[in-house]
Order: C-alpha cells, then structure tokens, then sequence
C-alpha cells in the first residue's frame, strides 16, 4: 500500500507523506508500536517529550479514565536526550517517516541548549516545543501564558536551532490567538494545538483527588469541540501552518480539523485504545477524497457564508 500523491501535505519546507501525525505521549519514542503500525505509512509521529536529563514524572496514581476522554498527570517522565540519542534513535534510521522531537525545559536555558543539541541530530526532522511548562526562574507561572514571554522564548530557540520548528500551543490561556502570533513573531515554522486542557476528578470513596498531583491534563474526544474551535480561530490568525489536535478519533474528527484549515492533524489519546487507529484514519481520508473528487488533501476546505 502506498500513500499516494493526493494525501502529501507541505508544512512549510517540510512535505509530509500525508497529513496524519502521531502525537507526542501517546506513542512512546516510536518503537513501541512497531508490533502494530508500520511507521513508514505515517506521515510522522512526534517523541515523547523529552528533557535535558531523565525525568522520574509524578507519583501515582497519576492517570484516570473520565467522560470521553481520560486526566493524566505523569509529569513529562522520560529518558533525557542523551540516552534517546543514543540508544532510540538509532533503530529508527532505516525508516523515512518525518520524526519529530517534542522538548520542553525549565528555563528559558533549558530550552536553548535542548534546541542547540538537538539541532545537530541529523535524522531528526523537525523540533515541536512544548511550552505548557512551568517557567521555575518566574514563580512557576506556565511559558505558555504570556505572550511576551512566548515569543522571547521561541525567538530565543529560533537563533539556537535551524531545524524546523513547530510551538505546541495550551488550550488554558484567554485568547489562543494572541499567543499563536507571538509565537508567529518570534520565529515558529508552525504551530500545533491544542495541548490537553487542565482538569480534575474526585473519589467520593475518599473524597480525594483521584491523582496524586490533584490536578492533570484532559485529554480525549471530549476536548474535540473546544480543540477545533480553537485551531479555526488560530488558522485565521496567523500566516504559518498549523497542525491540529485534541480528541481526534475517527477518520471523520481528522476531516473536520483539515477542514477548519489546519495543514496536519495528530492523533493522541486514541492509541490508546486501537493501537493501529492511525493508519485506519489515513485510509479513510483517502477514500473520502476519493469518493468527494478531491485531488490534494489541502483542498479540504470549509465552507463559509
């Protein structure tokens, strides 16, 4: 099975073999589903994000199922850079699937040197920049609130790093548009959104939270709505492309969010249950195109009054 030419999407200068991306923390360092999905029929997939030193993440319990989607609060856990360099990325040369790597920091320091390191990683094609994280040098605050300190931040890891480079936007501000221009402002390739919402849920056994850290990240369809508002009103908002994100499960949620504009779509909480529910999506939407006469799947379009 091929992809075909009408499901090549282009982000910018990177062209990706079709638009469906697997998402970050959902989908390991990519190896981990080889056993189910061949990762060369991807358009890409996005690492687990990745710190400069290995992370322990939260105690648990540290995940929980809710209404349509589930809470997590692992606390970026993962194996540092040195050691996905080295011992991960290696068994993944052979394959041509577009990597890409998702990074966070603590400080704006941070950020730079992952950037600048992994800037000189060949088979890495493009860096997504977390910046739902706590900034530990301003009280804790989130780098994804402010716009001002959005944009000093990427404008910082746009001098250290010539790979593309894509900011990965939280859904918890006022106005997603104001911090996806100044994003756009301080030198983003691209832009993906939406990140898991903050939520919460209660054992009324204990009449405690049910996670240890109180609080954690919704994920799953019942963000979708919120997610595709928010990618509709962020393509309208700035010139770069945009890939979006939030609750994607079906073939039909993937359409609807190339539909509102975005360029690439990727898919979370939903390996978790089917394993393989990317490539069924990538088969989907080449049979709606196939069915609606639609040549590139860029022509998706929306229509608007």
């Amino acid at each position: 099975m091929t992809t075909g030419n009408n499901l090549s999407v282009k982000l910018g200068r990177l062209e990706f073999a079709n638009p469906v991306i697997a998402a970050s923390g959902t989908f390991g360092y990519g190896l981990e589903y080889l056993p189910f999905v061949d990762l060369d029929l991807l358009g890409g997939f996005s690492t687990k994000g990745l710190s400069l030193k290995p992370r322990m993440g939260n105690p648990v319990p540290r995940m929980v199922e809710t209404a349509s989607g589930m809470l997590n609060a692992i606390g970026l856990e993962n194996i540092g850079l040195e050691k996905f360099v080295n011992e991960k990325l290696p068994l993944l040369e052979n394959y041509k699937t577009r990597i890409l790597v998702n990074f966070f920091g603590d400080t704006k320091e941070e950020y730079i040197e992952m950037a600048a390191r992994l800037s000189d990683v060949e088979r890495v094609d493009a860096l997504e920049m977390n910046i739902s994280c706590p900034n530990v040098e301003e009280g804790g605050v989130q780098f994804s609130s402010d716009p001002a300190v959005v944009r000093s931040l990427v404008e910082a890891v746009r001098q250290a790093t010539k790979k593309f480079l894509i900011v990965k936007l939280s859904p918890n501000v006022t106005d997603i548009t104001e911090i996806a221009r100044a994003a756009e402002d301080g030198g983003a390739d691209a832009l993906s959104l939406i990140n898991t919402a903050i939520g919460m849920s209660i054992d009324l056994e204990t009449r405690k939270p049910y996670l240890a850290n109180k609080t954690g990240g919704l994920s799953g369809p019942a963000i979708k709505p919120i997610a595709l508002y928010m990618v509709h009103q962020t393509v309208r908002a700035v010139k770069i492309p945009v890939i979006g994100m939030g609750g994607i499960s079906t073939t039909e949620d993937a359409l609807e969010f190339l539909s509102a504009g975005a360029t690439a779509i990727q898919i979370g909480t939903a390996n978790f249950i089917d394993p393989g529910i990317t490539i069924k999506v990538i088969n989907g939407i080449r049979k709606y195109c196939e069915a609606h006469a639609i040549q590139k799947v860029s022509d998706l379009k929306l229509i608007e009054d």
